[in-house]
């Protein structure tokens, strides 16, 4: 029945359940707002917009250095040789420093003049990280005198002080590196558990390439990151700003020509957009772009990079067209035919009152007049660039074309297999053991090695919402391998028209038929190295089933240990150990599980399938630039760069004979 309507009188419904929420508050209310989420993601967001309100000071020139520390006692210290926030009084009546600690909206980057390409936009950053602290103590340098003020979850605790010395940035903090700051601001924070319930641990590695990221961007400026919980330290400076991030980023990759580089400066839109670009490609089958709004990491891009891709694919087809004739014209090219082995890096920069992203954390750029500047200035260099350099351009075309045929030859295989599989609604394969759940949703698909595992799948799961795919053995390489040989892989086209969404520019994610894909490989080496060319065929092919949360590692017992009656599985040898000892003088059976296969159906269910007990590991890109760099390094074809991650990592392989 429905639910009866609620008979209180609308005057109920009054003033007095309106609430304001006053200062930070909003900040604590509703924190995912402001910063996206509370978990590792939220968290390291605060540290980065403490870090680039110390970049806004080194674009504009007035910081050479910015040092961060990640703490022994939790939390962070950020510094910087800038100017220090302003400590004369505001209109408010209260400091500067002050207001910009503790006000929605308060900020120097509105109307453009103290910062013209600034990362900050809204005035929320600093206070938003105030909000969520725990404890939270600014200082600021300025005309030789310290000034410093402290707060707890956004309240002050002390009025703005003068200081003797800058007792934040002492020699504790560092062992090896302590330089004496004349000016700038420094800022200590730690984050509220009761707001980053799942951690406050800072991650070494991800502020290391976010300070890597940023020393690409703003060449000439110092970054210094030390950890006082390891001791371990990294410092960055390039000087050839992006150019270098190009060359990073292709570093196991052979060039196939020089970086086309462009700056310039667009003046005649709405509002001023500053474009600077860098491009090449290589030999490799993957695109690695990345797009930057000021000094903001625009992961899912924006209309900068609309602006970008459409210069590079007009200026390429109009250089076909007069060295090809009607030929190439007939043949076409498409989008994802530039994509192959392109890697560029695209900056625009725009008054921070002008800019427009899609939300306060800052992922997508929204601004028509940045798709008109990227578009000019790169159309305008790539005509000029392609007509001066024959050779160049002769390597650029080459390897576009032989993309397209690629493409060709795959739609003609998808044609034949994918449409007919899944569009013309014809059986799925017949390897596939489907679910009887029709919502993606509640839909799992294991993706498990060899028959004899697939059999113990087969029969442990719960058909009613999981589906079984067993594989054949090692599956095709992908990290080298274009489109057409994937298509034309049993075991690659089995998985392709199982999960429903197709693949290349048939791909459509909304078709996708199961939300959570599990790999679930024997715990051996044979095991990881299918579970590793897996990953690498998602990662390469299928990226949004990772970006979309829909990727998961199984993680299956090693051994059964038994006493009597009392059955114990355990997944790690330490965890082996701890078992065994606290069942000293008892008669005990070990075993070892070194394939899936090994186990009956229900030993499966009850270790590995069973949502209620299983262990899984869910799949992420943390870091794309990084990830695109293991993949190629792992599974490439150039030899020396795996030759010296073997030899450096030899002695921490744990060999399963």
């Amino acid at each position: 029945m429905p639910n009866k309507p609620n008979k209180k009188s609308p005057l109920d419904y009054n003033a007095a359940q309106i609430q304001i929420l006053e200062g930070l508050e909003p900040v604590r209310k509703r924190p995912g707002m402001y910063i996206g989420s509370t978990d590792s993601r939220g968290l390291h967001h605060i540290l980065t917009e403490i870090i680039d309100n110390s970049l806004d000071e080194a674009i504009e020139g007035h910081a050479t250095d910015i040092y961060v520390f990640l703490l022994k006692e939790g939390g962070a210290v950020v510094a910087d040789n800038g100017r220090g926030i302003p400590v004369d009084k505001h209109k408010t009546g209260l400091s500067a420093l002050e207001v910009a600690m503790t006000k929605l909206h308060a900020g120097a980057k509105f109307e453009g003049k103290a910062y013209q390409a600034s990362g900050g936009l809204h005035g929320i950053g600093a206070s938003a990280v105030n909000a969520l602290s725990s404890f939270m103590q600014v200082e600021s340098r300025r005309s030789g005198i310290v000034y410093s003020q402290e707060y707890k979850r956004g309240r002050p605790q002390t009025k703005l002080r003068h200081i003797k010395d800058n007792p934040l940035y002492d020699k504790s903090l560092s062992k090896t590196f302590t330089p004496q700051l004349e000016t700038g601001t420094t800022t200590k924070f730690i984050p509220d558990p009761k707001v980053f319930k799942k951690t406050t641990d800072f991650s070494y590695e991800k502020i290391k390439n976010l300070l890597r990221e940023r020393a690409y961007l703003v060449g000439g400026v110092s970054f210094h990151l030390f950890d006082q919980r390891t001791d371990n330290q990294y410092h960055f400076h390039f000087e050839g700003g992006i150019r270098s991030l190009v060359s990073h980023l292709n570093e196991n990759k052979k060039p196939l020509h020089e970086i086309i580089y462009v700056k310039k400066q667009v003046e005649d839109l709405e509002i001023p957009v500053g474009v600077e670009v860098a491009l090449q490609y290589n030999d490799s089958f993957s695109e690695n772009v990345q797009s930057f709004a000021n000094v903001i990491n625009t992961h899912d891009g924006g209309t900068h990079l609309t602006g970008f891709r459409m210069a590079l694919t007009k200026a390429i087809k109009e250089y076909l067209t007069k060295q090809g004739g009607e030929k190439e014209k007939k043949n076409g090219l498409t989008g994802d035919d530039l994509k192959e082995g392109l890697t560029a890096v695209i900056w625009v920069k725009m008054p921070p009152s002008e800019i427009q992203f899609e939300s306060q954390t800052k992922t997508k750029l929204n601004n028509p007049e940045a798709q008109s500047a990227v578009y000019n200035v790169v159309k305008e260099a790539l005509d000029v660039y392609l007509e001066e350099r024959p050779s160049e351009a002769k390597a650029i075309i080459g390897k576009v074309m032989l993309a397209a045929k690629a493409r060709l030859a795959a739609r003609a295989a998808k044609d034949a297999v994918i449409r007919k599989g899944v569009l013309e609604g014809l059986a799925l394969p017949g390897k596939l053991a489907d679910c009887q759940e029709s919502d993606p949703k509640r839909s799992e698909l294991f993706i498990v090695e060899g028959p004899s595992a697939g059999g113990s799948a087969k029969q442990g799961r719960d058909r009613k919402f999981q589906a079984i795919l067993p594989l054949g053995g090692k599956i095709l390489n992908t990290e080298r391998a274009r489109l057409d040989k994937i298509i034309n892989s049993d075991e690659l086209k089995s998985l392709i028209i199982g999960l429903g969404m197709g693949i290349g520019e048939t791909l459509n994610p909304k078709k996708l038929r199961y939300h959570r894909i599990v790999i679930m490989c024997d715990a051996d080496v044979d095991g990881e190295h299918i579970a590793t060319l897996l990953l690498t065929f998602f990662y390469r092919h299928l990226p949004e089933i990772i970006e979309g949360g829909y990727l998961y590692i199984a993680m299956p017992p090693l051994y059964k240990i038994q006493a009597g009656k009392d059955i114990r599985y355990v997944y790690t040898e330490t965890e082996r150990e701890k078992t065994l000892s606290g069942l000293k003088g008892k008669k005990v059976s070990l075993q070892r599980y070194k394939g899936l296969g090994e186990m009956n159906p229900t030993q499966l269910w009850e270790t590995t399938m069973d949502p209620k007990k299983r262990i899984l590991k869910k799949v992420t890109i943390e870091d794309a630039s990084q990830a695109d760099k293991t993949f190629d390094m792992l599974m490439g074809s150039d030899v020396p760069p795996r030759r010296r991650f073997i030899q450096t990592h030899a002695k921490l392989a744990t060999l399963d004979v």
